[in-house]
């Protein structure tokens, strides 16, 4: 359906969605890391396109979600 143009709204169930960090506050840390972890990031950051603070926070939020789950 909705590949074929159609209208999906009334597939919406209101009040569903959650947008990541759509109300959340930013607060800035600073963080200490060895040499060689900092590269690695820097490696995989340039690899998807993004910057270091993206990969370090959407890897630490799948780890969190991870642990949430498994609790």
């Amino acid at each position: 359906m909705f590949d074929n143009g159609a209208n999906m709204t009334p597939f919406i169930v209101e009040g569903s969605g959650r947008f990541p960090a759509q109300d959340d506050k930013a607060r800035k840390i600073n963080i200490n890391m060895p040499e060689w972890l900092i590269d690695e990031l820097d490696r995989e950051a340039k690899h998807l396109a993004v910057n270091r603070q993206a990969i370090i926070n959407t890897w630490l939020a799948e780890k969190l979600e991870e642990k949430r789950r498994s609790a």
